[in-house]
Parts: structure tokens; C-alpha cells; sequence
């Protein structure tokens, strides 16, 4: 056989196997999570108009680098997902969903996000991403509620020793003091910054703290912190996340580094990683709170909050903690044919389908052996052999592979017998 020349592009995965029954624990997991909190799906296009991710002056490393776009047959400008927010403020404003009696929104989403980024180990150029969004009122209980849910769902994944890297940014005044006292820092700085870090400074200064290159630099380590350009109110509303995550028992850490990766936070910002994580902070879901998004977009001045997690990060971790497990594949039912019996094996097959019992049956005309080989590696709780001889006389022969019984039923008793078995 020629050696296959065609294979799933750089930064792509195939799911398929054992691991779709991981896939399909954890979204079982999610589902259940956000039900819980009063999170509601939403599903949105994998693709948006470029604008829609674009932005204003944006800094972040995903605009300005990481972005599939191209254009379409009528020459406009399309960029495939590589976040969900933007896209559900898109949707929550032409929506008009603001117009709901009950705030806030509260929805989430699950699907593939894409980003021209380097390939490792958990990172993908195609990822999937649980996002959850609380759009509409501004609380720290708001801002606590997400990290709960998010901390909930890790901790039914059996990962129980995550830790809340937490910071707050302030509100837009308390952003502009901090932003000038940034740019006062690093200005003497600037020539031995990398190129990132120059344009950062012109664009959004406290995006250099996000930096992986000069994060080393000791400007970094002398760097003003956020916290003391706080007014009264951003001091108090973050004060109350603390003290909400202190009432539930979430351990956090205050990071004064921790800026997030995209330009619209505004107050709480924060990642969750493992505590064992050696400095490598790993981040297993993160977001924030962003004031000023869904007015850039059309809509009212509202708040919103909420995280995105990457989903191959969280079930390599779960399976690392073995901290989730999957049921063995069984079926209900395998039918054997012996001899030219095909036709009557599968009107069998598919009368036990049609009253919701799992069933396969051969369709190589193989040999006995061979086929009580397949009913055990399907597990099978019950086989049902076919022979001319049954055929004829309108019966089936019925093995209960529990009990090792065996006996000949009449074709109007098999689901009643099956499902006596199962």
C-alpha cells in the first residue's frame, strides 16, 4: 500500500475513538456546571466580519499576529473565531438581548477557536474552548460567580488543586492613572525592550507586563502596581471579590503582574493554574470583567464578565490526575448469521434498534468462531444466533452471556426476551 501522503494540517488533531467518550464526559460535565449557575448555550458562526475581533488600536498579541483571515468570494474581510467574547457581544447586541427583563445574560458556548500560534503540548492552531459570559450587570458577587463556576467544573473533572492567580486593573480612570505611571516607568527603558514591548507602549502599556521575552528585565521587577492607582470604588469592588472568594473557599493569590491577554478587561482579571505548576502557570481558564464592550459595538453601556478555558488543556490534565474515567463501550445485543441468512438478521437487527436496544450484527459472512469473537469484544450482553433452520421455523436462538442460557425464542417474543436480559 502507497504510504499516505495527506495528513491533518500543523497544529490540527483528529478526535476519535476512546477519547470522543472523554470528550463527550467533560461536555456532560460543562452542561451540568452551567445549568447549575443559569449559564444558557449559545451557539455562534465559527467566522465574523474581521472588524468584530479587530477593535480599536488593539494590542494583543492575537490581533496583531495570531489571526486566520481572508476573504470571501465577494471580497470581504473574514477572520475564523480566535476568541468567543467578541462574537457573543456581536450577537448579544443585534440580538438586542439587552432588552430582557432579567439581568444579567448569562450564556455559554463550547467550540473551535483558531490562532496562527505555535504548536505544544495542550496548544493547538484548532482548539476548543468552553466560554461563559454574564452580560448586563456589574457585582464583584458577579465577578466571584464566574471564577466559582469555572473552579466548579475543574473540581468535577477531579482537579482539586488549582489556585487563582487574581488581579484588578480598576475602572477606566484608575486604568488611565495606572497606564501613565506604566509609561513614565518604562519610557528610560524602551531601547532595551523588545519589539512587542515598543509597540505595546504606544498602544496599551499594561500589556507589557504580559510580555514571555523581557519578562526577565529588572524594570519589570520595579514596575508601579495597579493597586495603588486604585480610586476608592476599584479598592472596595475588588476588596469584595477577595472577600467572595474567601467565603467560598477558593484559594487565590494576588498576581499585580496579571494583565490577560486581551485589551478590553477592565477590574477583576484573572487565570486559574495548577499549584504544582513549577512557575510554568499553565493556565487552565482565565478571564475578567470588561465595562466597555458592548457599547463599542453598538449596544448600551453594560458590563460584562466572564472566562474562557481551554478544553484539550482540561482533559489532558483530568487524565493526568486520573481524575475522570469513562464507561467500558457495550452493546445490548450482537446477531449471528449462519449461512444465507443476512436479509433475516438484519430485520432483526434493526426491530431491536427500533425499541432502543444497542445492537450489532456481522456483515462479512464469517466464520462462527469469528463471530462469537466480535460479540465478546462488543461485550455483549446478549447474542442472538440465526440459522436457516430458524429462519424457516421464524425463531431465533438466544444466548444470555451472563447467565451462559441458551434458548429458542419466536420472533414476536424477541424484545421482550432482550430486554428481560438487559
Amino acid at each position: 500500500m502507497a504510504e499516505n501522503k495527506f495528513q491533518a494540517p500543523r497544529g490540527t488533531q483528529d478526535i476519535y475513538g476512546e477519547d470522543i467518550s472523554y470528550w463527550k464526559k467533560m461536555e456532560e460535565i460543562i452542561r451540568k456546571q452551567c445549568n447549575l449557575y443559569g449559564y444558557k448555550e449559545i451557539r455562534t458562526p465559527i467566522f465574523e466580519h474581521t472588524e468584530v475581533f479587530l477593535g480599536e488600536n488593539d494590542s494583543s498579541d492575537m490581533v496583531n499576529k495570531e489571526m486566520y483571515t481572508f476573504k470571501d468570494g465577494g471580497n470581504r474581510d473574514l477572520t475564523l473565531r480566535p476568541e468567543g467574547t467578541k462574537g457573543i457581544i456581536r450577537a448579544f447586541v443585534e440580538h438586542k438581548m439587552y432588552g430582557q427583563p432579567d439581568m444579567p445574560v448569562k450564556l455559554f458556548y463550547m467550540g473551535p477557536m483558531f490562532r496562527y500560534d505555535r504548536p505544544q503540548k495542550g496548544r493547538y492552531r484548532q482548539f476548543n474552548q468552553l466560554g461563559i459570559e454574564a452580560i448586563g450587570a456589574k457585582s464583584p458577587l458577579l465577578d466571584v460567580e464566574t471564577i466559582a463556576l469555572g473552579y466548579a467544573i475543574v473540581k468535577e473533572m477531579g482537579i482539586n488543586d488549582l489556585v487563582i492567580l487574581i488581579n484588578t486593573l480598576g475602572d477606566n480612570e484608575s486604568r488611565n492613572n495606572y497606564r501613565e505611571a506604566l509609561k513614565q516607568h518604562f519610557k528610560p527603558h524602551l531601547n532595551d525592550l523588545c519589539a512587542d514591548c515598543k509597540r505595546r507602549y504606544q498602544q496599551n502599556p499594561l500589556r507589557i507586563l504580559d510580555c514571555k521575552v523581557d519578562k526577565g528585565h529588572f524594570s519589570f521587577e520595579q514596575a508601579p502596581k495597579c493597586r495603588d492607582y486604585l480610586n476608592k470604588e476599584s479598592k472596595q469592588y475588588f476588596d469584595t471579590v477577595i472577600k467572595g472568594l474567601e467565603d467560598l473557599n477558593i484559594p487565590y493569590q494576588i498576581e499585580d503582574r496579571l494583565v490577560r491577554g486581551l485589551d478590553y478587561y477592565t477590574n477583576t482579571v484573572y487565570e486559574a493554574v495548577p499549584k504544582d505548576d513549577s512557575g510554568q502557570q499553565s493556565t487552565v481558564f482565565g478571564g475578567g470583567q470588561y465595562d466597555g464592550l458592548v457599547e463599542s459595538f453598538g449596544g448600551e453601556s453594560l458590563a460584562g464578565v466572564g472566562f474562557g478555558l481551554g478544553m484539550e488543556r482540561l482533559l489532558d490534565l483530568a487524565k493526568e490526575k486520573k481524575g475522570i474515567t469513562i464507561e467500558e463501550e457495550k452493546i445490548d445485543v450482537y446477531v449471528i448469521s449462519l449461512g444465507d441468512v443476512n436479509t433475516y438478521s438484519s430485520k432483526i437487527t434493526e426491530l431491536l434498534r427500533n425499541n432502543g436496544i444497542k445492537t450489532e450484527m456481522d456483515y462479512q459472512k464469517r466464520s462462527l468462531k469469528a463471530q462469537f469473537k466480535s460479540a465478546d469484544r462488543y461485550k455483549a450482553k446478549a447474542i442472538i444466533i440465526v440459522g436457516e433452520n430458524e429462519y424457516q421455523d421464524n425463531v431465533v436462538q438466544i444466548k444470555d452471556t451472563t447467565n451462559k442460557t441458551q434458548e429458542n425464542v419466536e420472533y414476536e417474543k424477541i424484545v421482550e426476551k432482550i430486554k428481560n436480559i438487559i
